[in-house]
């Protein structure tokens, strides 16, 4: 492939990372990855309450990965109120599964960055022949963006963290879900994890090998050694 396809191939595959890069950070802060309806079933369940009358114990629930916001509803009108994740709610979620999110998340950011600053430099220096390695960057960006979806999914759904969170420190009510839909940035997220496989189809493009069976000895040029992605 002539050099001047390869610099725009690595050039779009740097604006790509560039911005999974900084979508990522601004969505990791944001409170807008579920959204959901909390059902406060004390107080149904105290007056019978059925159909239409339900909706006075509907409340809401929004939150993202460090803080959010939720309306109760008992059937004396909504009471809404914040709350954070770190360090107020630690004691009542899976603590260790929420801080692993919030590293993978900063994983993305880091390795987007990087990713980016390699692309744009193979973009113009040399060599960029062979990508070496089969745990290469990129596919460590894949990766981890990828498990933040998935270990999310899971501590909302397996771990029923709106629940959690409705009833933490609740003494005389009891909420269950009532019905839950990921928000914006939980799929602005995966459409960064759908960038990043477009990076390797650019990468593919390039006539780079993918690295899954060992290393090969390369012919390298003017003395410089090959970048690690």
């Amino acid at each position: 492939m002539p050099n001047r396809q390869k610099q725009v191939l690595f050039c779009s595959a740097g604006l790509l990372s560039l911005c999974c890069a900084l979508s990522a950070a601004v969505v990791t802060g944001l409170p807008y990855w579920l959204r959901g309806v909390v059902l406060c079933r004390t107080g149904a369940e105290l007056v019978n309450a059925t159909g239409a009358e339900l909706d006075q114990f509907l409340g809401e629930l929004s939150y993202g990965l460090f803080h959010g916001e939720r309306v109760k509803q008992c059937g004396l009108g909504g009471r809404p109120s914040r709350f954070s994740f770190f360090p107020d709610l630690l004691g009542g979620i899976p603590a260790g599964l929420h801080v692993t999110i919030v590293f993978f998340c900063s994983a993305v950011v880091l390795f987007s960055s990087v990713a980016s600053g390699f692309f744009f430099f193979n973009a113009f220096g040399r060599p960029y022949e062979t990508l070496q390695g089969p745990m290469g960057l990129y596919l460590w960006t894949c990766a981890t963006s990828c498990l933040v979806l998935i270990l999310f999914a899971s501590e909302v759904k397996i771990r029923r963290l709106s629940e959690l969170i409705s009833n933490f420190r609740e003494e005389n009510f009891v909420f269950q879900t009532h019905s839950e839909r990921y928000d914006r940035c939980f799929w602005i997220f995966f459409l960064i994890l759908i960038l990043h496989g477009l990076n390797l189809v650019l990468i593919r493009l390039t006539g780079i090998e993918f690295p899954f069976q060992g290393k090969k000895d390369v012919e390298l040029s003017g003395g410089a050694a090959d970048l690690m992605y």
